[in-house]
């Protein structure tokens, strides 16, 4: 009876830690996807990715649950605005395919940690670098991670 118990307690022992490990790195992934999305949207002329990144966790706002980023540095000949517009036929809803200027090497709209571009860190001049973003959601059982709340 003692192998039986010590097994149970092996097998759940196991399953928790396949669970904290588990879902952040199935958030993380989530993430991930949000940002090769962006990747894989064809460009406007005169513009070239730089750099990407994703992010899950609480990001933005108050309370909580999970937030997924995905992001692509580009660097681009055109306005804000005229990106803005290229990137308007790809949004499906309000929180997707949003261009904003770049004007360090820190992602500023994240508001509960840290996110940047590694490429930027030595720039000085952000002349033509603009972020195009999108937030990503997932309503399932990875919503248990530690870093939504």
């Amino acid at each position: 009876m003692m192998k039986i118990g010590k097994i149970l307690m092996i097998i759940v022992a196991l399953m928790l830690v396949l669970l904290i490990v588990g879902i952040p790195v199935g958030n993380d992934m989530i993430a991930l996807s949000v940002s090769k999305r962006l990747r894989n949207t064809p460009l406007p002329e005169d513009t070239e990715i730089i750099d990407y990144t994703s992010k899950a966790g609480k990001l933005v706002g108050s309370g909580n649950g999970m937030q997924y980023l995905g992001a692509i540095l580009v660097k681009s000949q055109l306005t804000r605005e005229a990106l803005d517009n290229y990137y308007s036929k790809y949004r499906e809803n309000d929180w997707s395919y949003l261009v904003s200027e770049q004007k360090s090497s820190q992602i500023k709209f994240i508001e509960h940690g840290y996110l940047e571009f590694d490429s930027l860190k030595d720039t000085v001049d952000f002349n033509g670098y603009y972020v195009v973003y999108s937030w990503g959601n997932n309503n399932s059982l990875l919503d248990f991670d530690l870093r939504g709340h």
